[in-house]
């Protein structure tokens, strides 16, 4: 997958960009503050998704505009295809995305055929952070896999809140214990169907990020990394949910409902499941020093990106913002090991930290005051 060509009108500070990247690395370097993440932001919501920044969409427009529009061409394995965004100000049907100039309802028709892996120096929050990160990353990276784990999650979220707002009328007296029943065997059914397929993608994951710590420490620290289930044991999920699984489940929402209810949401099930990265048998996020954590958080996006490359055998385009020049050697070689036929951007203050062979092997952009030049030597 390639970036051909990328136009960003008022996108943050990014007044007119007009880039025709490299289809192999493309190194954007300037001083802080002067837009260069917001290009790679820019590229991001191409997918789809919600900014990596975690932005509220009102926030991509230029505070002195009253509208911003990105227009992205890129290409698969198959064929050339063109993405549009528009967002206004103002209230009624201000956002437009259209693929191919058909319009679409939402993100997720892009999210489908345009994707990408972002490396950002909030990556080592996967290890330390809370639990909703990492099913966070999970679901992002399973569901760039296998479409119908978007759809299942969808479904799965949507049924959490109806069950949450049952609870809170039955705290009310305004609906009964009896009512929870209906919920909770669609919520079991969903619940376990996303659960196997985390599983199945957290399983694929672990295998390359145990490889790859096993490579950056020259075999001297192994890395684990399981699944953890709120509900079952890793040996008792399948490849798919069986009726047994589901009936599992569903008595474990039926044995918290008082609970649930004297709390007032889900306390149970796949919306607390999570994945733990231990070394020595020691938790990463409790007992690791900060140079563990890093790496830890480095090789599961070298895993993401490389998963995706062996199962859709198609290549994600890598963003990666201001986090070579933190790495030592080593660690860079093998950042460029990994991605080395895949489309790059990447962002730094010091151009000089990036390896020349790397850094000589595409285009140089220089960024100022959210404009981009061409060529203006690294």
């Amino acid at each position: 997958m390639r970036v051909i060509s990328l136009s960003a009108a008022d996108f943050r500070n990014l007044r007119e960009i007009e880039m025709q990247p490299s289809e192999s690395l493309n190194l954007i370097f300037g001083n802080n503050a002067q837009g260069k993440t917001n290009l790679l932001e820019a590229i991001w919501c191409c997918t789809g998704c919600r900014s990596f920044r975690g932005s509220k969409e009102r926030d991509y427009i230029h505070l002195k505009s009253p509208a911003m529009h990105l227009k992205l061409r890129f290409a698969d394995s198959k064929r050339e295809q063109e993405i549009q965004f528009h967002l206004a100000r103002g209230e009624g049907k201000q956002k437009k995305l259209m693929l191919n100039g058909v319009p679409l309802k939402g993100g997720s028709g892009l999210f489908s055929r345009f994707q990408c892996v972002i490396f950002s120096p909030d990556d080592r929050e996967l290890i330390r952070g809370n639990p909703e990160k990492r099913r966070g990353f999970m679901d992002l990276c399973g569901s760039q896999l296998t479409p119908k784990m978007l759809g299942c999650l969808r479904q799965f979220d949507q049924l959490t809140a109806q069950r949450n707002a049952m609870l809170k009328q039955i705290q009310f007296g305004t609906a009964s214990r009896a009512d929870l029943s209906l919920w909770d065997m669609q919520l079991a059914a969903y619940g376990s169907m996303l659960t196997c397929l985390r599983y199945a993608y957290v399983n694929k994951l672990a295998a390359v990020c145990e490889r790859l710590y096993a490579g950056i420490t020259g075999g001297a620290e192994q890395l684990h990394v399981k699944y953890r289930s709120n509900i079952f044991q890793n040996s008792e999920i399948p490849e798919n949910p069986t009726k047994e699984m589901q009936h599992y489940y569903f008595e474990q929402l039926q044995k918290s409902a008082e609970d649930d209810i004297r709390l007032g949401f889900t306390a149970k099930g796949a919306g607390r499941d999570d994945f733990s990265c231990k070394i020595g048998g020691l938790s990463v996020r409790e007992f690791g020093s900060q140079g563990q954590q890093k790496s830890t958080a480095l090789v599961m996006k070298l895993a993401q990106a490389s998963v995706f490359y062996e199962t859709k055998e198609e290549t994600p385009v890598i963003l990666l913002d201001d986090v070579m020049g933190e790495l030592d050697a080593k660690r860079q070689k093998l950042v460029y090991e990994i991605i080395q036929d895949m489309q790059i951007f990447l962002t730094t203050c010091q151009p000089e930290s990036i390896g020349q062979e790397q850094a000589g092997s595409g285009r140089v952009f220089y960024m100022e005051n959210g404009a981009l030049t061409q060529g203006t030597g690294a």
